[in-house]
């Protein structure tokens, strides 16, 4: 397993779920909800990509999205669904969308990418509250004062390796299409 990372798989066609599950197994710790209700009673913090069937019994693939974003979860959810895009998608909480069928190379890379995405926006928010930090710092004290000063060199240097990350995952993109698909669904934090 990679990194730790926690994938739930909801769809309320058993065979399915546990198909997409084991595939997913290889890389990742995986759990399997066959129904809404179960989904959201397998709702935790450490769950960082939901993969959402739509159209389900009971509680929808639509209601369990609201349900996730409403109560919180720092996750990405994927709709994996035979339900093909519409307008009602624009206000969607979801990270990405995969209409049904999906191949295990789909899937797999699906996981993979917007996993990405919780780490480089991590990144970037770490870098920019660093950079108003180093800013804040550089108009109270002395040049000579922050040159002798281990504490903000130490700053400068993570600014910089954040930096670097940042531009490395940003030219990882193969186009500006991708760079916008990336962060299509991140909501500002209020």
């Amino acid at each position: 397993m990679s990194d730790g990372l926690e994938v739930l798989v909801v769809d309320d066609e058993a065979r399915l779920a546990d198909l997409f599950a084991t595939w997913l197994e290889t890389e990742w710790s995986v759990d399997t909800a066959y129904d809404g209700e179960e989904a959201l009673e397998k709702m935790a913090e450490s769950i960082e990509v939901v993969l959402l069937d739509r159209r389900m019994p009971g509680l929808s693939g639509d209601d369990v999205l609201e349900a996730i974003r409403d109560d919180g979860y720092d996750c990405r959810v994927v709709m994996v669904t035979a339900v093909d895009p519409d307008f009602d998608i624009i206000e969607m909480g979801f990270d990405d969308y995969l209409v049904k069928p999906v191949s295990k190379d789909e899937l797999l890379g699906i996981v993979e990418e917007v996993s990405g995405r919780s780490e480089y926006e991590s990144d970037i928010l770490e870098y920019y509250a660093l950079v108003s930090k180093k800013a804040l710092l550089e108009s109270e004290k002395a040049d000579r004062v922050l040159a002798n000063n281990e504490e903000y060199q130490q700053l400068r240097e993570r600014i910089e390796e954040l930096e670097q990350r940042v531009d490395e995952s940003v030219s990882g993109l193969s186009s500006h299409d991708d760079f916008v698909g990336a962060f299509q669904d991140i909501q500002p934090e209020n």
